[in-house]
C-alpha cells in the first residue's frame, strides 16, 4: 500500500490534520480495473476524483456544512499489481479492515465496480449483517462474468449473503439476472423509472430498508448528461437531485457504515465527470456530518 500524491479529499485541513489516525472518515484509494467489459480507464478514477476535488466549493450549499469543520483524511492506496479480482478484493479487504479497526468510517474511491465486495466484508466483520444500497444502472447479479465469478457484474450476487441488498436505478440487466432475483427476499431492484417518478417518494422507500447500510455508488447509475465518463453509460438514469434526494434520506434516517463511488473513466477531452463525481462524494460527506449533528 502506498499513499497518495494528494493531502486530503479538496485540498483542504481539516480537523483530523490529514492524520488517518485521528479521522472520523478515512479515504481508501483502490484503482482496479481488472475485469472492465466495455470501456476502460476506472484506475485513474480515484486520482481524478482527487485532483478535481480541489476544485470543490469547501461549504455545501444545501446542508450548510464546510468540508474543513470535518474529520476525515486519506488513507493507503491499495495498488492492483495485475491481481486477479479476488486476490485484489481480499487485498482490499485488508486495508478497509485496518481503517475500521481504527474506529473510522471507510470511504473507498474506486476503480471498478467489483472493489466494493473486499470492502464490504470487512465492515461486515465489524458491523455484522450490513444491507448494501447500490445505485448502479446494472444488476450486477450475474454468478459470473467472462470467468471470473468476482467481476464487476458479479458484485451484488457476491454480497447478498450477509445482509442482502437493493439496487436503485437499474435499467440494464440480462434474462439470467431477472431469473435470479425473482421471487428472492434478500434482494429488491428499483428501476430508474420508478426512481425518477415524480410519484417516488425517497422518505417512504428509505424507510423501508435495514437500519445499518453499506452505500455503494456506481457512476453510471446517473444520467450520462451528469456523468458520461464510464465504462457502461446507460441512458436513462438517475438525475442530480434524484440521486440526492435518495442519498439525504439514507445518511438522515439511517446508519451508514461505509461507502464508496466508483466506475469513473476519466476522459483527457472533458472534466465533467471527474467534477461531478468529486461533487458527488463531497455531498456524501455532509450528509454523513448532518446525520451526526441531528443524532447527536
Amino acid at each position: 500500500m502506498e499513499s497518495t500524491s494528494f493531502d486530503n479529499f479538496g485540498g483542504v485541513a481539516t480537523r483530523s490534520g490529514a492524520d488517518p489516525a485521528a479521522a472520523r472518515t478515512i479515504f481508501v484509494s483502490a484503482p482496479y480495473e481488472g475485469t472492465v467489459s466495455y470501456g476502460g480507464g476506472t484506475a485513474r478514477g480515484p486520482a481524478a476524483i482527487l485532483e478535481a476535488s480541489r476544485q470543490v466549493e469547501t461549504r455545501d450549499d444545501e446542508t450548510g456544512v464546510d468540508l474543513e469543520e470535518l474529520s476525515f483524511a486519506l488513507g493507503p492506496t491499495v495498488l492492483p499489481s495485475d491481481d486477479p479480482p479476488d486476490v485484489y478484493a481480499r487485498r482490499l479487504e485488508q486495508a478497509v479492515r485496518d481503517v475500521v479497526g481504527l474506529g473510522a468510517k471507510p470511504f473507498v474511491l474506486g476503480g471498478e465496480h467489483s472493489v466494493t465486495i473486499g470492502a464490504v466484508r470487512a465492515v461486515r466483520e465489524e458491523h455484522g449483517p450490513v444491507h448494501v444500497l447500490s445505485l448502479d444502472a446494472h444488476a450486477d447479479l450475474r454468478d459470473e462474468y467472462e470467468g471470473h465469478d468476482h467481476s464487476h457484474a458479479c458484485v451484488m450476487r457476491r454480497l447478498l449473503p450477509g445482509g442482502g441488498g437493493t439496487i436503485v436505478g437499474v435499467r440494464s440487466y440480462s434474462a439470467e439476472e431477472a431469473r435470479f432475483a425473482a421471487g428472492r427476499k434478500d434482494v429488491r431492484l428499483v428501476s430508474a423509472r420508478e426512481a425518477t417518478s415524480p410519484s417516488f417518494d425517497a422518505a417512504a422507500f428509505v424507510a423501508s430498508l435495514p437500519a445499518k447500510l453499506y452505500v455503494t455508488f456506481d457512476v453510471d447509475g446517473l444520467d450520462p448528461s451528469v456523468v458520461s465518463a464510464t465504462g457502461t453509460p446507460e441512458p436513462g438514469g438517475l438525475r442530480w437531485w434524484d440521486a440526492l434526494a435518495i442519498l439525504r434520506e439514507v445518511f438522515l434516517r439511517r446508519t451508514v457504515v461505509g461507502m464508496d463511488v466508483v466506475e469513473l473513466a476519466p476522459v483527457d477531452t472533458s472534466r465533467v465527470s471527474d467534477f461531478a463525481t468529486a461533487r458527488l462524494v463531497a455531498k456524501m460527506l455532509s450528509y454523513d456530518a448532518l446525520a451526526g449533528r441531528e443524532n447527536g
